[in-house]
């Protein structure tokens, strides 16, 4: 049993850390891997992780082996569940954590995702150093070594106040730059393992093709299969130089759809031959390069399972004879979250039953992981249920558990699975990846529409922005400085109250002292709608910067989500422009297609992602600073058309 191993490897994992064997000091000696040199799993094996993750030496796959043989069947279908960890400050001997601890004793749990605590729709981000802790522990009070993974597709930050954050992918596609992708990679896995986060949920290998898409939008590289081919490869390449594990998703490809798929089904409807060509490139390549994991979408695709009832989570067809048997994918196949209503609406919703029978299905098809099951007893108990009756053979879990424990014995965990927490406050945030990250955000700045006569009634352009004069208060906790109206910034958010626009709002102040600045979101347009017009009316120069971003379960256009502005914001911004088209210039955060609801606008530019380096990006170029360098990876119907990546693909001189 593998609970008599408990003690054992707790006195070696502390004398392992007291001698300084960490994960920290592996990636410090390490640092000029070579990105594929350890994907050499062999394609004839069906168990295992054919990544650069998996370079096992014979002491990890002989631990993997004698480990499967020594679990019993709780313990292996424990492994095949992921649930929340979510990150703030505990006392370890306290409550909340005694409830986490005692959740993976219960299961038998083998991973963790690690993200934040949610309150009111809002991330109340923990730290990096908390999240280090975290994982330390709970790999103290497990029986075995843990996997933990996270979504950082935009690096820690996307989870945690601290590391080094990157803007949103379709700004790597507007570089240009291969080799951005591969730093991004590379940083951000390096930054995850010092924490002890060994997997990331990216690179994200859809093909934004539908310029509706809610929920890829700018998460994507771009719309060119080819372009986010090269990306995607890049990208793992970096992660495996960083000795981290990467995810290719969402197959088989979610960029052609109108719908997000936490709220409801979402459907491709395109031909098998259109799938090849777009949505599977991507994942081919992935594959090529040793991409550790994929990551199955809930996506019901007609051309590839004809069957109504079955999504790509739970299609046999999709996931092991398309994926595996014709793609030759050989590592881990992980679902997308469980509790998302894509899945959950056909199965009579998070109850017991439903996420036990959604589980059974998932794995049934082919999945090695559950991913956050919308009731964790309910999905354990109805795999190890279906074991039991013979609707799942012991040895089809046992294939999926072999693939996990290799995957955790190559990455180290058999020998060492603490992360040494006084090497975080090096290996996180490290000034030149700092400074990288702003030099990708800058090169990302592209402007789509530039009015090229002076504003007719004020005889000047909109852009550049003039700076404003300096004024020195003689109030020590407040400016003292009132608005005035030269300039007005409006910032269009989902939600006031939320971390967008603070960058932006920070560095324009710092240029004209005196700018009037107005928030607007759903709540607050019909109370500012009037005073919004007036100030915009009265302003020599307006900036409408736009904060539409995907994100999971935004349904600003109604229940199957939406990339555009709230009812309220859009007509707000509509009157901004109608009002005052020649003196205003839009900046789109996040989403590049918002033109083509407002095709009046005459200054619109692009930095493709909301994150503090690209506000920066956006201030710099508005103020002259620096020219906007980027391409268009995406076509904007009828407005304009996808500008090609410039050949060979490297990154932009100084």
């Amino acid at each position: 049993m593998v609970s008599i191993m408990r003690n054992t490897l707790r006195i070696s994992i502390i004398l392992l850390a007291l001698a300084g064997f960490t994960v920290g000091a592996t990636l410090n000696a390490a640092p000029n891997a070579t990105p594929n040199a350890t994907s050499s799993a062999s394609p004839e094996s069906t168990d295992e992780v054919a990544s650069a993750a998996a370079a096992n030496d014979a002491s990890g796959t002989h631990w993997a082996e004698k480990t499967l043989r020594k679990m019993s069947l709780d313990e292996k279908v424990g492994q095949l569940f992921m649930v929340w960890a979510r990150v703030d400050f505990m006392n370890f001997g306290g409550p909340d954590y005694a409830k986490l601890r005692d959740q993976m004793k219960t299961y038998h749990l083998g991973s963790f995702g690690i993200t934040s605590p949610m309150d009111g729709g809002l991330l109340m981000k923990g730290s990096p150093l908390d999240a280090a802790a975290l994982t330390n522990q709970l790999q103290l009070d497990s029986d075995l070594p843990l996997l933990f993974a996270a979504d950082f597709e935009r690096g820690l930050p996307m989870r945690f106040h601290g590391g080094t954050v990157f803007p949103h992918a379709m700004a790597i596609g507007a570089t240009g730059s291969t080799d951005y992708a591969y730093q991004f990679g590379r940083i951000s896995a390096a930054e995850a393992r010092a924490i002890g986060v060994h997997w990331n949920f990216y690179p994200d290998a859809d093909v934004n093709s539908n310029p509706n898409n809610p929920i890829i939008n700018a998460r994507a590289f771009g719309e060119d299969p080819k372009e986010v081919s090269a990306m995607v490869k890049a990208f793992i390449d970096g992660v495996h130089d960083a000795h981290g594990m990467a995810t290719a998703k969402h197959f088989p490809g979610h960029g052609d759809t109108d719908t997000d798929s936490h709220l409801a089904l979402s459907r491709i409807n395109a031909s098998r031959e259109r799938i090849d060509q777009i949505e599977l490139a991507p994942f081919r390549t992935a594959i090529a390069a040793g991409v550790d994991s994929v990551m199955v979408g809930h996506l019901a695709v007609p051309s590839l399972d004809v069957d109504p009832n079955h999504v790509a989570t739970i299609s046999y067809a999709i996931s092991s004879r398309l994926l595996k048997n014709e793609l030759g994918f050989k590592g881990i196949v992980i679902t997308d979250a469980m509790d998302m209503n894509g899945i959950t609406r056909m199965f009579g919703g998070n109850t017991p039953q439903g996420a036990g029978r959604a589980a059974v299905e998932a794995i049934k098809a082919g999945a090695d992981y559950v991913l956050i099951p919308g009731d964790l007893d309910g999905a354990y108990n109805g795999v190890l249920e279906a074991v039991k009756r013979g609707e799942i053979p012991e040895s089809r879990i046992d294939q999926s558990v072999s693939k996990i424990l290799r995957a955790k014995s190559a990455l180290g965990l058999h020998k060492n699975r603490l992360v040494d927490l006084s090497a975080v406050s090096n290996e996180v945030s490290r000034p030149e990846n700092v400074a990288l990250a702003q030099k990708i955000a800058d090169e990302a700045v592209t402007v789509v529409r530039q009015s090229t006569h002076e504003n007719a009634r004020q005889n000047r352009s909109v852009l550049p922005l003039p700076r404003g004069v300096n004024v020195n208060s003689q109030f020590a906790y407040h400016s003292g400085i009132v608005a005035g109206n030269r300039l007005l910034l409006l910032i269009f958010t989902d939600d006031a109250r939320s971390e967008n626009g603070r960058t932006l709002v920070r560095e324009v102040r710092a240029r004209v002292p005196d700018v009037r600045v107005i928030y607007v979101d759903d709540v607050l347009a019909p109370l500012l709608a009037p005073h919004v017009l007036e100030a915009t009316v009265n302003a020599e120069r307006v900036v409408a910067a736009v904060y539409v971003t995907p994100s999971a379960g935004r349904n600003a256009g109604g229940d199957t989500g939406s990339p555009a502005l709230s009812q309220g914001s859009s007509l707000i911004l509509a009157n901004v422009i109608k009002a005052a088209a020649d003196k205003t210039a839009v900046v789109a955060m996040g989403n590049p297609y918002l033109l083509t609801q407002y095709p009046a606008i005459q200054n619109y530019v692009c930095t493709f992602s909301n994150v503090p380096v690209s506000e920066v990006s956006a201030a710099k170029f508005l103020f002259g600073e620096m020219p906007a360098r980027g391409h268009l990876p995406v076509t904007i119907p009828g407005i304009a058309n996808r500008v090609p990546m410039p050949e060979p693909h490297i990154a932009p001189a100084p």
